[in-house]
């Protein structure tokens, strides 16, 4: 198993953290990708990752929710420690749009995602998208950057719960979607939206400690719950939690160049 998006970083796991690795690898979570949000939690993600011993992986990218007045010297920080000579990164992100619950940012929203989409094409680097009621702007922003570019991205459609024909839209750009824990919430229609959707364009998640599977909904999310988002996917595709466990850590592997 590998969990692609997961903010070890948040200070809900600052009493516990040493017990929370030991028990996501006892629990046979082979590596976790911890992305940044913002300029300010930089050193942060670098610390958690450092004191794991190559066992966390960070990204480096402003999220939309953070965007507001200082956007422009937050990016500037973000640039100067991703084009860092030995620069750690293995991805972009968390990077994209969300109108959600505020839309003063809008124009500024696509603009920092607009570049930080080309920094990632300039780095050779996958990215990790955030859309959240943003849909056709986000995928009009990507395919304008695939557009002036001659090698199209490569990324992960974070904590995807869209449509069918989204999802057809995300994987015929090439890029994953990344499942995590709301495929096991009662009301959600992602296992629908799935079919047909080949399982080699998937990579699994938790965005822990959020989005808690059930049975733990309501509890702090951990990596090692995305066994029950395997479960689900197993359901969907009709074959074992341990074919989708191989596939999508196959996947992630592609995708973010991680070694064996």
């Amino acid at each position: 198993m590998i969990d692609t998006h997961c903010h070890l970083d948040d200070e809900v796991y600052a009493g516990d953290f040493e017990t929370v690795l030991s028990v996501q690898k006892a629990a046979g979570v082979e590596r976790i990708l911890v992305p940044g949000v913002d300029a300010a939690n930089i050193d942060a993600v670098l610390d958690v990752c450092n004191r794991s011993n190559g066992y966390l992986l960070p990204a480096i990218g402003l999220h939309p929710e953070n965007i507001l007045n200082d956007w422009q010297e937050q990016l500037d920080t973000i640039h100067s420690r991703l084009f860092a000579p030995q620069s750690p990164y293995i991805a972009v992100g968390e990077i994209g749009l969300d109108y959600h619950t505020d839309v003063t940012f809008k124009k500024e929203q696509i603009a920092a995602f607009r570049l930080q989409l080309q920094w990632a094409q300039q780095k050779h680097l996958p990215v990790m998208i955030h859309s959240r009621e943003a849909t056709e702007d986000c995928l009009d922003v990507i395919r304008q950057v695939n557009k002036e570019s001659q090698s199209p991205l490569r990324g992960v459609m974070h904590c995807f719960s869209g449509s069918h024909e989204v999802a057809q839209q995300i994987v015929d750009m090439g890029l994953y979607l990344g499942i995590g824990g709301v495929i096991t919430f009662k009301n959600c229609r992602l296992k629908e939206h799935l079919h047909g959707i080949p399982l080699e364009r998937l990579v699994l998640e938790t965005d822990a400690p959020y989005m808690t599977p059930v049975p733990y909904r309501g509890k702090r999310n951990e990596s090692r719950f995305i066994t029950y988002v395997m479960d689900a996917l197993g359901e969907v595709y009709g074959v074992s939690s341990e074919d989708i466990d191989r596939i999508t850590t196959a996947n992630a592997k592609t995708l973010f160049n991680l070694p064996e």
